[in-house]
């Protein structure tokens, strides 16, 4: 592993994080066995595990949940089944459960009303339902499994995953976030209200469309991966009635932001630093508008490789404002070849594999957001860049460990909320 070593040192514990401290302890090896994204979702799992044998009537309703505070953050409710002791007592696995919650910063059931497997008496079949259309969906045009990973992270990040971002212009949300400069080019929102249709004449007035969104990001991911990134997500969220474009701008991180910047906004929503540059992995698909980069367009040679800068101001000088694939590998061919004739190799003919390739273009400098080159000019982001770069697997299961955390974001304390009877509008 390039940068940093994992084979510990006196020096090296002292000059990384809490997070890094625990990975050096483990003195014999080339890094330990759970990165601390994988040990969140690990105690996460044994939680959810011992959460489902004990808490059959703690979320037999709708309820919002808050993400609680603690020395490490976590996932909540991972779903991959960790188990616990069968033998353990119902007093002490809600004990174990509460222990866990309180210093892993996991919601327990009750308090977040969310578990796996939510709808299976409710709306049978319902995960089944969205996973069809999805499938169904990305197979006639892959785009659009990229567009709900971003869809699921542009909701969550901004009041919680409330689907306020599905929420279409109308007298109570006159600015709604759908129409934040942070939030265009975001796409699928009718994949989903026809997910919701087809499930309203199933089991009207039960499935959140929140809920939807998160089923259908989890899905595409999954899809998108080559089932190389699978997860379990718990349901039972409210959809939200308010949605505003100024709070959308004001939350979301930017794509100009510098690395403290990103610290900061992914700290406020309590993620890290290793958890903002596994999110920031999603950048391996999809596609941007060249606005959301444009200062890069003239950016020196130590921060993007000039062949790639050329092939960028190429793309944009095309029409007004296009939108440019993220990752060079989804480029045409022609155009690779004609300015990045040393990175041809990299195109293929399969169009938005969800890997970890999104690493080794940031270390080769041919990304475009600069807050993703950001990551590389800060310590401890770099070296989760090469990290991930190195080890594709451990990348998959990180991510499917923060996609989960990221799900669990709450709305805020007080709000109110219900089952919409279409995404698109607030309508109880």
């Amino acid at each position: 592993m390039r940068r940093f070593s994992y084979n510990s040192s006196a020096r090296c514990c002292s000059s990384i994080s809490s997070a890094r401290r625990r990975r050096c302890s483990f003195s014999a090896r080339r890094r330990s066995p759970l990165s601390s994204a994988r040990r969140r979702r690990a105690s996460s799992d044994v939680a959810a595990s011992n959460i489902a044998m004990v808490s059959a009537s703690a979320a037999s309703s709708h309820a919002s949940f808050s993400v609680v505070s603690g020395l490490t953050s976590n996932s909540g409710g991972g779903g991959d089944g960790g188990g616990g002791d069968m033998k353990l007592s119902v007093v002490l696995l809600f004990s174990l459960v509460a222990v866990q919650a309180a210093l892993l910063g996991a919601p327990s059931a009750k308090a977040s009303g969310l578990k796996v497997g939510y709808y299976n008496k409710k709306c049978r079949g319902v995960e089944d339902v969205v996973k069809g259309h999805i499938i169904r969906a990305i197979k006639k045009n892959p785009r659009v499994g990229a567009a709900l990973v971003g869809l699921v992270f542009h909701d969550c990040f901004v009041r919680g995953c409330d689907g306020s971002v599905l929420l279409d212009k109308s007298a109570q949300n006159p600015n709604p976030e759908k129409d934040a400069k942070a939030n265009i080019g975001l796409a699928a929102f009718d994949i989903l209200e026809t997910i919701k249709a087809n499930i309203e004449k199933k089991c009207p007035g039960v499935v959140s469309c929140s809920d939807i969104l998160v089923y259908a990001a989890r899905d595409a991911t999954k899809i998108l991966s080559k089932g190389h990134i699978n997860y379990d997500v718990p349901a039972g969220r409210l959809d939200g009635l308010v949605s505003s474009a100024s709070q959308a701008d004001k939350e979301l991180p930017d794509s100009t932001f510098t690395a403290q910047q990103l610290i900061k906004s992914f700290a406020l929503k309590n993620f890290d630093v290793e958890e903002l540059v596994i999110l920031s992995g999603a950048h391996s698909i999809g596609m941007a508008h060249c606005s959301s980069f444009k200062g890069r367009l003239a950016a020196p040679a130590d921060q993007i490789t000039p062949a790639y800068r050329n092939l960028l101001n190429y793309k944009c000088d095309q029409s007004a404002n296009p939108p440019v694939v993220n990752n060079v590998r989804d480029e045409d061919y022609t155009t690779v070849a004609k300015y990045m004739p040393g990175f041809k190799s990299r195109v293929r003919k399969t169009r938005d594999l969800f890997d970890n390739s999104y690493y080794h273009n940031n270390l080769a400098r041919i990304v475009s957001f600069n807050s993703d080159w950001q990551l590389l000019t800060h310590t401890e982001a770099r070296g989760h860049v090469h990290e991930y770069a190195d080890n594709g697997t451990l990348w998959n299961e990180d991510f499917a460990a923060s996609m989960v955390k990221l799900s669990m974001l709450s709305m805020p304390a007080g709000s109110k909320g219900g089952i919409r009877k279409k995404c698109s509008i607030v309508s109880y």
